[in-house]
């Protein structure tokens, strides 16, 4: 039986696709928060970029992430999607506040 290939997307325009990173479960004073306490992840790691918007001549405006980096959205942005049992994120170049640098 062939193991099947997980599906890959490939987002348009400006658009970044994300894996949002979960916060920390367990807080150093030792309590657990439950999923219903959880805010909804800021950050995630990039793992595909759109080319980039046109501009007015037609043109590619490239876009400043790469997949590999860490950043920093807006918190109710984006449109969650779940494929191949993964959860993402697909968001606009402009909802990315920034680079998270370690």
């Amino acid at each position: 039986m062939a193991k099947k290939e997980p599906a890959r997307l490939e987002p348009l325009n400006d658009r970044v696709v994300v894996t949002p990173v979960q916060q920390e479960q367990v807080l150093d004073s030792g309590l657990v928060i439950p999923d219903s306490a959880k805010e909804k992840p800021q950050q995630g790691e990039v793992v595909a970029v759109g080319p980039g918007k046109r501009d007015d001549s037609g043109g590619r405006v490239p876009i400043g992430i790469e997949i590999g980096d860490r950043i920093l959205y807006k918190k109710y942005t984006g449109q969650d999607i779940k494929i191949d049992r993964r959860d993402l994120v697909v968001l606009q170049e402009s909802e990315i506040l920034a680079k998270v640098i370690v």
